[in-house]
């Protein structure tokens, strides 16, 4: 348990210190304006900007939500933000390739799990834009930044200091969905998982349920579900490879302590049935 939770923490800190680190810039540098004038104020292409935005950032799924946070913060609309953290982890170059590579030198499988992922972003951009009409974070007071009145100097104080702010907020959301993920690894039989899922329908939420317990990096996870190819279907694989690259245990500790815990739910479930339905239908 110890070592599959130091493992954790290991993989994950270069990208929360990353993404603590951009949070930080966009904070001082990045007026409320200068977002307003670069997001499309159509919700579609607002959403689409998101995603294009999402596939030029390397981040997992635990270093974008800082990120995200703040985007919103600054006037992002939800839908947009939502569509940004979802998309950056999975549909970036490193995840692609990594997932070509590890099948093999296989086209099919990065053509499944980015078109699976892509159209989960869309769907759920689309039903938050509908039930979501506030920015639904847990502490909706906005910071505003006077961009004229300090130095540079002074400015990148400001901005190493909100990182360090921002690295002790979601660090330790970090630390429990860690422990937590080492924990559940360490004492659930991962052999009772692989009888329950012989089924199409069972093996795709046993596959999933497995990502969300495992708690991989999305640039890794690729070799790990590589090597469930002789017990499972692609198309249980592939929930495996979307699902937990958007929620798995970490991941959803630090969601609770950004977002009201509602949200957080109707989220999960909107990705869970997505993927689900996504992969039975069109995947074999």
């Amino acid at each position: 348990m110890n070592t599959i939770f130091i493992s954790i923490l290991i993989e994950s800190l270069p990208f929360i210190l990353l993404g603590v680190l951009i949070s930080g810039i966009i904070q001082i540098f990045v007026s409320e304006e200068m977002i307003a004038k670069v997001i499309p104020k159509n919700p579609i292409l607002s959403v689409l900007f998101a995603i294009c935005a999402g596939v030029f950032f390397l981040a997992c799924e635990c270093g974008i939500v800082p990120i995200t946070r703040r985007l919103i913060a600054k006037g992002v609309p939800l839908s947009a933000a939502i569509a940004f953290m979802l998309s950056a982890p999975i549909l970036n170059p490193i995840v692609l390739f990594s997932t070509y590579i590890a099948f093999g030198n296989s086209w099919s499988m990065v053509i499944y799990r980015g078109g699976t992922a892509l159209l989960v972003v869309i769907i759920i951009a689309c039903i938050l834009s509908f039930q979501f009409k506030t920015n639904q974070l847990k502490h909706e007071h906005i910071e505003h930044t006077n961009h004229h009145s300090h130095t540079v100097k002074d400015k990148i104080t400001g901005m190493f200091k909100h990182s360090i702010e921002e690295f002790f907020s979601v660090g330790k959301y970090l630390i429990i969905g860690a422990l937590l993920a080492a924990a559940i690894q360490t004492f659930l039989k991962t052999s009772l998982l692989l009888e329950i899922g012989q089924g199409n329908l069972s093996g795709n939420v046993v596959m999933m349920a497995l990502s969300y317990v495992m708690s991989l990096c999305s640039q890794a996870d690729a070799f790990v579900a590589s090597s469930f190819r002789s017990t499972f279907s692609t198309s249980s694989i592939v929930a495996f490879l979307v699902f937990g690259a958007m929620f798995d245990i970490k991941n959803t500790i630090m969601l609770l302590g950004t977002f009201k815990t509602k949200f957080v739910l109707c989220l999960m479930a909107y990705i869970f049935i997505s993927v689900l339905g996504l992969t039975l239908l069109f995947i074999s």
